[in-house]
């Protein structure tokens, strides 16, 4: 074998032990962003270095939720009592835009130590952990789990309920939850009504269920706009990101688009806004 088919198989089996080998030890270094990632099978904090979120004066219509999640955080980042919160409703209203908004707000108006830590919905186990963690650092830490639901035979709610409130060491003060999801009980109803059909008391079965979302002091609705809340957020957008057409034209578009889509929501004028800007060939901010 020559030198070059020796070099090539040794850098190929090198590949190889590269990609088997166990991940090296990350060191969670909780002052190296504002916002991280949960990754539960190595225990890490992500930091991201760039949130993608709306500005908070371009979130049209939830002006009462928004009033209400943004004081609950203030107090959260003053060190002042705060509840976790469940926003829940329709797909595409504002949600998890919400939580990013109010938690860059809040940080711009001085509460410059409030971290946000996104966990994914596979990763509710491993909570204790990323409390044992999150306890340990002097800043205020909002935990947030984007569209969370449990089906079938998923007991992994239980530990999410002792960590909220019931565990013997209680929920970290300087640590809120902060959930968003299509259930206001965050179980399906066919669901329920097994645990009632097979409990021996079935009142309490179901009681064991919604007793989940009573964990969460602030429960914030949301729900599909009307037309003219629509378009408002249309046109927000485009003076925000400086769009050249006029407002007859765009209006008439947008209308077009939410009846193609059969609803109206922030979701659907943020994807009519980037299908305008691709159109007319301008960049967004």
């Amino acid at each position: 074998m020559n030198d070059d088919k020796l070099i090539e198989v040794l850098s190929r089996i090198a590949d190889s032990l590269e990609r088997v080998a166990p991940p090296t030890n990350r060191r969670n270094d909780l002052d190296a962003a504002d916002a991280f990632v949960w990754h539960a099978n190595d225990q890490w904090l992500e930091p991201v270095p760039a949130v993608n979120r709306v500005e908070i004066e371009l979130l049209k219509g939830i002006e009462h939720q928004q009033r209400i999640l943004l004081d609950n955080t203030e107090r959260f980042a003053a060190g002042l009592p705060a509840n976790n919160a469940l926003l829940w409703g329709a797909r595409g209203t504002g949600k998890s835009s919400l939580v990013k908004a109010v938690h860059a707000e809040v940080r711009a108006k001085g509460g410059d130590r409030l971290a946000l830590v996104e966990i994914h919905r596979e990763d509710i186990p491993s909570l204790p952990v990323l409390l044992s963690l999150l306890k340990t650092s002097e800043r205020q830490s909002i935990v947030f789990c984007d569209d969370l639901s449990f089906d079938g035979d998923d007991a992994s709610y239980k530990s999410l309920k002792a960590v909220l409130e019931g565990g013997i060491e209680g929920r970290p003060a300087n640590v809120i939850f902060y959930a968003t999801s299509n259930r206001r009980h965050l179980m399906p109803r066919d669901m329920m009504e097994n645990e009632r059909s097979t409990a021996i008391n079935p009142s309490e079965a179901v009681e064991e269920k919604v007793s989940l979302s009573d964990r969460f002091g602030l429960w914030l609705g949301f729900h599909n706009c009307d037309q003219s809340t629509y378009l408002e957020m249309i046109g927000g957008y485009i003076e925000f990101h400086g769009l050249t057409i006029s407002e007859k034209e765009w209006r008439a578009e947008a209308i077009e688009w939410s009846a193609t889509r059969g609803s109206r929501s922030g979701r659907v004028a943020w994807q009519f806004i980037q299908d305008l800007a691709g159109r007319l060939r301008q960049p967004l901010k």
